[in-house]
């Protein structure tokens, strides 16, 4: 038992903002703290900490309390151990007896393989440095292979572990700890066939893996063998304090630096972050050459949002390890990286230079993720068009990971451009692909938040009517007809069921988009050359025969894949989408909007009529030269040859006058 006046010690010394620290990034507000809640999955802050009254509260899970209930909660360990690791954070002296064979038989599993851990990496270090063995083969591999100095050994806990195959758990079980702790921490592996245990990490050297408090969960060990069928390192297995998912190497070295700094280094493996460290780079972390997981980003993410992930300068694991990153993007976080000179790996590069030298190069070399991706797979696809395509996808994919929509925005922009390809299909692409994955709401916000970004940088510093000019004034006869047909289908799709008037000579008439359109297309017979902008006037045609209004999920939710991409495209170009919601709901109680559809509705409809017309007339004129012609047929000919030059003389004079 600890006795009560040094529990009193230990609350009194406690500082609930330094303790939390350790573990969330805490961002002052006014006179608390808040952060995201180390206890549930959350975006926005809802983990406040009193410095005044020592105590913490998320109002989004509900865990509250003080600084040792915190270490409890999440440790997962009980009130005298979260007392303990309090007194070691501040030297505070707790003295109890060395713990017998009953002791070890009373503690719960937990807490003994923690017990065990720690015996395990103090025998490590002291074998390291105490013996013959541990000084002439691990010294000379840490000190000469590696550069090493012995404060850095010290820091990271580095040791060796004996060549005698069971020598270690031998004198493991003759200091009380029980056999099957040694079986459960995978320190000792059972032999089958005698049933005799011996150490997993013989004749290697060690590397403890902390968790994020500071405690030794796992092992590292690297065998200095040259013999190839020999495992160059073998890790500690799955346990009930160790999950390799939840862990990431050197973080609790790193992350006061990460804290302070607001970024960290991801680099591969150990001697990777022990070299960085040592050379005065020290917000490094390794993914210890496993796939990243998202407890693990999401632990990183407790410190900072920027991520620097390091690569080897000839690494060919570059394309393994792209798909990992995608989901650092999808947890919201800035990625960044570092290609090193080919001849160099994390580790030799830091031993080469200084701290000042390390950050100048990696501020001089580093990239944002989506533009080094995009460069690293155009290099791979050259000139292959079937390549080409696959990039394009690749590069979506990672695009559709990122939930902030401006950050998103962005890199579509940047990555259009890198492309060479439309940016408007690029938002398109990546609508789609949010829509697949993460569902409907997700990708309707995207395009919402993409068109008012457009609309406001079109509006800036422009008055309404030229807004109104500029969209109407490059439509005209020498626009495609795709493009005549994109218009109508974006006033259908934004505008269809709003209601407008507009000056047809001296009468002020009123109009439905929808019902205006249709009825104008009806009555010239007029069927779009584009498939997919035909299926959707047809499902408004097909909604007003039956009284309703479409909803829009009936054509960005569309079974067919490319009316869908048509009509998410239309959405995700135009600059309005966000408004035609409210003016569909105040019924077009606004200038621009009655302005902007007063002057397209008719214009387009007369445009797209015109089309038709000519290609009409040229039908007709086709038919005129046949030879064989009777003098029936040619007089019919004329005759139809006439009404649509008529038609369309008097179509051009009315497009030429102003319609509002």
């Amino acid at each position: 038992m600890i006795d009560r006046e040094t529990i009193d010690r230990i609350y009194a010394a406690a500082d609930i903002v330094e303790v939390i620290s350790d573990y969330v990034t805490l961002k002052r507000k006014g006179v608390n703290y808040q952060a995201c809640c180390p206890f549930h999955n959350e975006k926005t802050p809802s983990f406040v900490v009193s410095p005044s009254k020592g105590v913490y509260k998320c109002f989004g899970c509900g865990k509250g309390g003080n600084a040792v209930s915190f270490i409890m909660e999440h440790e997962s360990v009980t009130y005298p151990e979260a007392l303990k690791m309090v007194a070691r954070k501040y030297g505070i002296e707790v003295h109890e007896r060395e713990q017998t064979e009953e002791d070890v038989r009373r503690n719960n599993n937990r807490e003994s393989m923690f017990a065990l851990n720690s015996w395990a990496a103090d025998y490590f270090v002291d074998y390291l440095h105490g013996s013959d063995e541990g000084r002439s083969v691990g010294m000379t591999y840490f000190r000469g292979q590696r550069g090493f100095s012995d404060a850095t050994i010290k820091k990271f806990g580095l040791g060796f572990c004996p060549s005698k195959g069971d020598r270690m758990s031998q004198d493991a079980m003759h200091a009380g700890y029980k056999e099957e702790f040694l079986l459960s921490t995978g320190l000792s592996i059972k032999r089958e066939s005698d049933g005799r245990i011996y150490d997993r990490f013989r004749e290697r050297v060690i590397f403890p893996v902390h968790n994020i408090s500071g405690r030794v969960v796992a092992f590292g060990g690297r065998t200095l063998r040259t013999d190839k069928s020999v495992a160059k390192y073998q890790n500690s297995p799955e346990s009930e304090i160790y999950s390799k998912k939840n862990e990431i190497y050197g973080l609790y070295f790193a992350k006061k630096a990460i804290q302070q700094q607001d970024s960290a280094i991801m680099v591969e493996g150990y001697t990777d972050v022990i070299s960085m460290h040592q050379s005065g780079v020290e917000n490094v972390v390794a993914s210890s050459g496993t796939s990243l997981t998202t407890e693990q980003i999401r632990l990183l993410g407790r410190f900072t949002r920027n991520v620097t992930v390091m690569y080897d300068g000839d690494s060919a694991g570059i394309h393994a390890s792209l798909r990992g990153i995608d989901m650092i993007l999808r947890e919201g976080m800035n990625v960044y990286t570092v290609l090193l000179p080919p001849e160099d790996d994390p580790d030799s590069f830091a031993r080469k230079h200084s701290a000042t030298e390390l950050r100048e190069y990696i501020e001089a070399n580093r990239e944002n993720f989506i533009t080094f991706k995009i460069k690293l797979l155009l290099r791979d696809a050259a000139d292959d068009p079937v390549k080409r395509s696959q990039v394009i996808t690749d590069i979506v994919h990672s695009m559709a990971q990122i939930p902030d929509n401006i950050q998103r925005s962005l890199f579509i922009r940047e990555g259009a451009r890198l492309l060479d390809m439309d940016e408007g299909l690029l938002i398109g692409e990546v609508a789609r692909r949010r829509m697949a994955s993460f569902g409907d709401r997700e990708a309707e916000e995207f395009v919402r938040r993409e068109g008012r970004r457009r609309r406001e940088e079109a509006a800036a510093g422009v008055t309404q009517a030229a807004q109104v000019d500029d969209r109407f004034g490059s439509l005209s006869l020498g626009s495609s007809i795709e493009t005549l047909e994109r218009e109508i289908v974006y006033y259908l799709l934004l505008y269809g069921d709003c209601r407008f008037e507009f000056r047809e000579g001296r009468r002020i008439v009123e109009m439905h988009v929808a019902t205006e359109i249709i009825k104008a297309l009806d009555a010239c017979e007029i069927v779009f050359d584009n498939k997919n902008y035909q299926v959707i006037v047809d499902i408004w045609r097909q909604a007003l025969r039956d009284g309703r209004t479409p909803d829009h999920h009936e054509f960005v939710n569309h079974y067919d894949h490319e009316v869908s991409m048509a009509a998410i495209s239309v959405l995700a170009e135009n600059e309005s989408y966000v408004e035609s919601k409210i003016w569909s709901q105040k019924e077009m109680h606004t200038t621009t909007s009655e302005e902007m559809l007063a002057v397209g509705i008719p214009r387009i409809i007369k445009l797209r009529t015109l089309k038709h017309l000519i290609g009409m007339i040229d039908e007709q004129q086709r038919q005129l030269d046949r030879e064989g012609l009777t003098d029936d047929e040619m007089l019919a000919l004329m005759q139809e040859l006439t009404r649509l030059n008529r038609a369309k003389v008097t179509l051009a004079r009315e497009l030429q006058r102003s319609v509002v």
